[in-house]
């Protein structure tokens, strides 16, 4: 379910990628080899970049959380109000606490995800 959580618009995408593909693949001026090698080639190659990407965000998801049960600074970014800071700090000090892989806060109405978050 967090593979789905975390990739899901990823998914969506390389799909789309796929029937573009097929459909490029099946055209007249296409040799008949093209949609097996075509598929298979970049079906691979999209497996493989999504599956980086995932690895590498449980990663810095399982460091983000260590470093604030450590009490560093962690900077997540904010897209709710475009003309002030893009970014938020959170610590535990500052009364935040982790449920999770949320990040919430009694004096913050909104909660973060750690896969957002980077340690300062």
């Amino acid at each position: 379910m967090q593979f789905l959580e975390l990739e899901g618009g990823y998914l969506a995408i390389a799909i789309f990628i796929l029937a573009i593909t097929a459909f490029v693949t099946t055209r007249d001026f296409m040799s008949q080899k093209s949609f097996k090698t075509g598929m298979l080639s970049v079906g691979l190659f999209l497996t493989l970049a999504i599956s980086i990407h995932y690895i590498i965000t449980i990663q810095r998801m399982e460091n983000v959380k260590e470093e604030f049960q450590n009490g560093k600074n962690i900077i997540c970014e904010s897209k709710a109000i475009r003309k002030v800071a893009q970014s938020v700090i959170i610590n535990q000090k500052l009364g935040w606490q982790l449920k999770g892989d949320i990040f919430i806060s009694n004096q913050f109405e909104r909660s973060f995800h750690t896969a957002r978050c980077i340690v300062e």
